[in-house]
């Protein structure tokens, strides 16, 4: 019987399942930078991967920018220049069915229009020739996640779109097992108007109600109507921790339930009570 030229052949799994293996090593962004350096380049050959997560619609996203070229990295990348850039894919992504897909640059590769931070992963970007896009919805933590892998390469084919789709949810677990970097803790301004800026997670703010900074910041979402899990998806801690910082929120203010804190926050950040 004649193989069939579009199955797996032996080696490839082989290689596939090795790749899978190393998923559990990786702990830290370099470790992390590795791996995708490695086997997974056989599969998805690409030299800048942008990792994003949070609320697309919001404009609330995270984001890691993980690549073996100098210079591009996420502590340079600003949110001003990468945010637009994500959510316009987010939004394709959408459009295609949540299903992965490419993009042909051109010669004159991905544009990005960065600020001076952004000035290596500019000219990094202007020599990419392709990149492949798709994403992960969690319906656990009701926040979505994007990868687009950016390559210098101009070909992108059936076969790779395949492999990215069948590759994501490892490399998002691994993605998931790397530490934050120090930078990826602030806090991210939503895209809500009429909010005062007494509800900024600011000193300000923090210590003319008892709470502290992290509490005044979970104590703003809450004003917004956001449940225990979207608040830690949004600050990408878990929502048992969000639940800890309520119980110590409700102390410090003396309240039995989130509208009495809500109400008690807002008294002393917004006199009018509005948000």
């Amino acid at each position: 019987m004649m193989k069939d030229r579009r199955s797996p052949s032996t080696v490839d799994l082989s290689k596939f399942f090795t790749l899978i293996a190393e998923v559990v090593s990786v702990r830290r962004h370099i470790d992390l930078m590795k791996w995708l350096q490695g086997e997974v380049q056989q599969f998805l050959p690409h030299d800048i991967l942008v990792a994003a997560w949070g609320d697309f619609h919001l404009g609330l996203i995270h984001y890691d920018v993980v690549s073996a070229m100098p210079g591009v990295r996420s502590e340079n990348a600003s949110a001003e220049s990468i945010t637009p850039l994500l959510t316009g894919l987010f939004d394709r992504w959408i459009a295609q069915d949540r299903k992965p897909f490419a993009l042909h640059a051109g010669d004159q590769g991905f544009h990005w229009v960065g600020s001076a931070l952004d000035g290596t992963i500019t000219e990094a970007m202007r020599t990419m020739r392709s990149s492949l896009i798709h994403g992960i919805s969690d319906q656990r933590g009701r926040h979505d996640c994007l990868y687009v892998l950016f390559n210098t390469s101009p070909q992108r084919n059936r076969r790779e779109r395949t492999a990215l789709k069948f590759l994501l949810p490892y490399i998002d677990s691994a993605l998931r097992q790397v530490e934050l970097l120090p930078h990826q803790y602030a806090s991210i301004t939503p895209a809500v108007p009429d909010v005062p800026a007494g509800t900024e997670a600011d000193p300000a703010a923090g210590s003319d109600s008892g709470l502290s900074l992290r509490e005044a910041e979970i104590m703003k979402w809450v004003a917004l109507g956001k449940t225990n899990s979207e608040i830690g998806s949004i600050l990408n801690v878990s929502s048992f921790t969000v639940k800890n910082h309520m119980q110590r929120i409700f102390k410090k203010l003396d309240v039995f339930s989130r509208a009495q804190a809500v109400s008690a926050f807002m008294n002393v950040v917004s006199p009018t009570g509005s948000i």
